[in-house]
């Protein structure tokens, strides 16, 4: 039998022998590399800190002691150990066990985390809240994966670090966040790694203040420590963290399951804020994932011996592939043209832009507030900046997006790349308010194609466009069709919608983006059934195309917006705002997602779950039509 199943808890584990561990690691490994094959995910993280994982169950006392992990997909091996080895082939599935952390799946879940940077401030509020109440637990938080290239890990940290409450954080240096880390933070941790023997030196500085206390007192103890603080300026590897107020211990290698354990058992038994500098490997264990740390950070189901895609990929290119293309290919006709990306060029496609024009590209780290403002600064000097950002992260730079570029009009792109429905990642990173939200922003420009080409013409419109930022926003998934060659492609006219369906007095279909193509289908399949829908592509959002929606609104006294987002305060709403004073006699019924939190399922269920198909389309209008022939009685 295995020891992976014999464990259901944490004190099941706490049961093996030390020298049992390591076999318990290469166990979760396998399993790990087993149901991610079937289900996908994000299995280069957590396999990095499987003996982490192992450790801190080992060594402390979960969930009376508060284990916070940061950017949640760390933590598959974690779910492995607190109870839910037996269900984790539902992972990311649809009623399963989520991709990421969440409080409600299980107790040793002590905060919910998808986006990065959120476990120092929230495992400092648990500190904070033990020492009002009066307990004794400890309080652990693990950030790594990139997440030290957010800036919300630097306010805790100096927040916690100069608040002598008892707090350890684990730094899990990987190197890592989806592509490779950047900036200054990735560099020091660097050379932190690099020359190990300024450690050794504090330490043994460390070692002779304690015994000069022991022989000669208090004095010179105090004297002594003076010196070693002369000498932690000079020599420490850990004087960041020092800096803010924190004890630092390591580097550690974080696969040396004794070393670690021994490490944490230590730094238990000390109290105040400290932090532990773990070094991990990416994939570890895991051959593929070792050798492309971007590729496996997280994906879709594979063949575990070969490391390929169990579904080859056919048809059309992803949006995605489609925005960097088309991305690239403006760089070379516009010199003023630069991209923005927040830690993820090969997940927005701005990897394609980098390799063609390397000297125009950005990746900032996880730091997308900065990513924005970063723009506008640009933006000041006639660079013409695209921030590329999938919808569920930009929200974290939304006052960014307000104040730095709304108030001062300045012509900042951006593009929303998971904007809708996201499927298995769950309900952190649905990007279903990205229309809600931009909608609300005064002078913004707001967007969404309803296929490759017309996302290549918005971009040309947005280039054009120098009044205020610019918006556009495009979901996971295929495109409707291969787009034609950029160079071939213009402009939309701004503010235009496009009617591609006329119909009789019934009813308007406004479709946006996504929903253009199963708006069409609806409406054949109502013509069936003696009901002649129009269908309009409503590519702006804001501004509304005032001439076509004035035709509108004089033929049709039903108007149905169709969009891929949260009906609360989205397109339907901002229409039917509109034209409440103008025209109250036409009704607006938006059809979206109901206001509620989406869990994981595949994006096509999604869809059909909440009507946004051909076929749900067509019964929600042929239900409106049976009560509009009703109140006419």
């Amino acid at each position: 039998m295995s020891l992976l199943s014999t464990i259901s808890s944490p004190a099941d584990l706490k049961r093996l022998r030390r020298e049992q561990l390591p076999q318990l690691a290469q166990e979760i490994r396998d399993r790990l590399i087993e149901c991610c094959s079937v289900t996908g995910g994000h299995i280069g993280a957590s396999l990095g800190v499987v003996e982490m994982s192992v450790a801190l169950l080992y060594e402390f006392d979960s969930p009376t002691d508060r284990i916070v992990w940061d950017v949640g997909h760390q933590a598959y091996a974690w779910k492995l150990l607190t109870g839910r080895n037996q269900p984790f082939p539902t992972l990311r599935q649809r009623g399963g066990i989520s991709g990421f952390l969440k409080r409600d799946e299980n107790e040793h879940d002590q905060f919910g985390a998808g986006h990065a940077g959120t476990a120092v401030s929230a495992a400092f509020g648990m500190a904070t809240a033990r020492d009002l109440k009066g307990e004794s637990h400890k309080v652990v938080a693990i950030v790594g994966d990139g997440a030290l290239t957010c800036g919300l890990s630097y306010e805790g940290m100096n927040n916690a670090g100069h608040s002598e409450r008892d707090i350890i954080l684990i730094v899990n240096d990987n190197g890592m966040s989806i592509s490779p880390n950047v900036g200054a933070i990735s560099k020091t941790l660097g050379r932190i790694v690099a020359d190990p023997r300024t450690n050794r030196v504090r330490e043994k500085i460390k070692g002779m203040t304690f015994a000069l206390g022991g022989v000669f007192g208090e004095g010179v103890v105090d004297f002594a420590k003076n010196v070693e603080e002369s000498v932690k300026n000079l020599f420490s590897p850990g004087m960041l963290f020092e800096e803010l107020g924190f004890r630092y211990f390591g580097p550690i290698d974080g696969h040396d399951l004794p070393k670690l354990c021994e490490t944490l058992q230590f730094v238990r038994g000390m109290h105040g804020p400290r932090v532990i500098h773990v070094m991990t490997q990416k994939g570890k264990g895991f051959s593929y994932a070792e050798a492309n740390q971007e590729k496996w950070h997280g994906l879709a189901a594979y063949d575990p011996l070969t490391g390929e895609a169990r579904k080859k990929a056919s048809g059309p290119p992803t949006w995605t592939q489609v925005f960097g293309d088309a991305l690239a290919a403006l760089g070379g006709e516009h010199p003023e043209l630069v991209a923005i990306t927040a830690a993820m060029p090969s997940g927005t496609g701005t990897s394609i832009f980098q390799q063609q024009h390397p000297e125009r590209f950005f990746d900032v780290g996880i730091a997308e507030g900065h990513a924005v403002t970063f723009a506008g600064g640009l933006a000041t000097q006639g660079i013409r900046p695209v921030v590329a950002i999938y919808s569920t992260f930009l929200q974290r730079a939304y006052d960014n997006v307000i104040h730095d570029i709304a108030v001062q009009r300045l012509p900042v792109i951006f593009c929303m790349d998971r904007a809708g429905l996201v499927g298995e990642d769950g309900q952190t990173h649905m990007g279903l308010y990205d229309i809600a939200y931009m909608l609300a922003v005064p002078g913004m420009t707001v967007t969404a194609p309803k296929d490759g080409d017309e996302l290549v013409g918005l971009l040309r419109t947005a280039m054009a466009h120098t009044e205020g930022p610019f918006s556009t926003r495009y979901p996971r998934d295929k495109a409707p069709a291969e787009p034609a060659d950029a160079a071939a492609i213009p402009a939309v006219p701004y503010g235009t919608w496009e009617q591609l369906r006329k119909g009789r007095k019934d009813v308007a279909i406004l479709a946006v983006g996504t929903m253009v193509a199963p708006a069409l289908e609806a409406a054949e399949l109502l013509a069936r059934e003696g009901v002649d829908c129009a269908v309009v592509n409503c590519r702006f959002l804001k501004p509304l195309d005032s001439a076509l929606l004035e035709v509108l609104v004089q033929r049709h006294r039903v108007l149905v917006t169709v969009e891929e987002g949260t009906i609360v305060n989205g397109f339907g709403a901002y229409l039917a705002e509109t034209l409440q004073t103008t025209h109250p006699e036409v009704r607006v019924v938006a059809l979206g997602v109901p206001d509620r939190l989406i869990d994981q399922a595949p994006r096509a269920e999604q869809l059909e779950l909440y009507g946004l198909t051909a076929a749900g389309i067509a019964r929600r209008i042929t239900a409106l039509q049976h009560e509009e022939s009703l109140e006419a009685r």
